[in-house]
């Protein structure tokens, strides 16, 4: 025991750093990425860096489906939105990057909203069925394919990217998914070292997944947002965060229960988180369908309400 909490909290340290550099690489690769191919950062935000910083939270379903803990699988997707919205773009508007995120906010909004629906019909079901799963799948490809052609016909909104990465494609899409793989590693090892050390005090395994897992998967979205925010990269980080909540939903779920042959979720979701989600996303996505400013102060509320509700978590 002695020995594991000694390894715990280097990992902690060592999955951080990793986290930052390879979200450095990831944001530098799809701004270069981006202007290269003429489509706005919001856009490749909302895609690219969306999936690549997804990839822990598809990891953790993937393994939790393989054991038969649907609940953990569930319970990730569900405290990682919230996360996502309460803690990374609350970040990113105090940062200033929330201000003004481009053309195609608006409907990257809707789809969060759809996104949001389906999810809590499937919470009060109680399960989403594999034949439902491949079409949420399908739904998001479709998606994604309407996002690229409207985007192109909104015409060229790129932002200055002041990239310090050299302005070829050939060496961007490799920096890219070297950043990938850092962030995926850095995520596994500091959810590994904050579980066992939650561990060593005694806290109970289904609080470490809504809480220290959770958080954990969303920390590669963090550290996305927080450098595309001192970067100036407004598109990139505030398609980052709806993005991934769309992949959660769409896409990791859609996975899960399609793998799974049909995914069961838990009545006690239906009883506090779900509703946890839908107020927050539904939050969020009301402000930027209204073109509210996000500005510091409401990205400080963002960050204290998360904080309020780790403390209930606990509690």
């Amino acid at each position: 025991m002695t020995t594991l909490s000694m390894a715990d909290g280097p990992l902690v340290l060592l999955g951080f750093v990793l986290l930052m550099l390879g979200g450095e690489l990831v944001v530098q690769g799809a701004i270069t990425v981006a202007g290269r191919l003429r489509v706005p950062p919001l856009l490749v935000g909302f895609t690219i860096v969306a999936i690549g910083t997804s990839l822990p939270e598809l990891a953790v379903v993937l393994e939790a489906v393989n054991e038969g803990t649907h609940e953990i699988a569930v319970g990730g997707v569900l405290g990682s939105n919230v996360a996502n919205v309460m803690l990374v773009l609350g970040t990113a508007s105090l940062l200033g990057a929330a201000s003004n995120p481009g053309q195609g906010i608006r409907r990257d909004a809707v789809a969060v909203a759809v996104a949001t629906v389906i999810l809590l019909a499937a919470v009060l079901i109680g399960g989403i069925a594999w034949q439902f799963g491949v079409l949420m799948l399908l739904g998001l490809a479709a998606y994604y394919s309407y996002s690229y052609r409207a985007s192109k016909a909104e015409g060229t909104d790129i932002e200055d990217s002041d990239t310090w990465l050299p302005d070829y494609i050939l060496l961007a899409i490799p920096v890219t998914a070297v950043g990938g793989y850092m962030i995926w590693t850095g995520a596994e090892m500091l959810v590994e070292g904050a579980t066992g050390l939650a561990g060593n005090y005694g806290i109970s395994e289904s609080v470490i997944g809504l809480s220290v897992v959770a958080l954990g998967t969303s920390l590669p979205e963090l550290a996305v947002t927080l450098v595309a925010g001192l970067r100036g990269q407004g598109g990139v980080a505030v398609g980052n965060v709806l993005g991934s909540n769309v992949i959660n939903i769409m896409g990791i779920l859609g996975v899960a229960a399609t793998y799974s042959g049909g995914l069961i979720i838990a009545p006690e979701f239906a009883a506090r988180d779900i509703w946890v989600v839908v107020l927050t996303s539904g939050f969020i996505v009301a402000m930027l369908l209204d073109e509210r400013h996000i500005g510091k102060r409401v990205g400080a509320m963002m960050v204290g309400g998360y904080l309020a509700y780790m403390a209930m978590l606990y509690l």
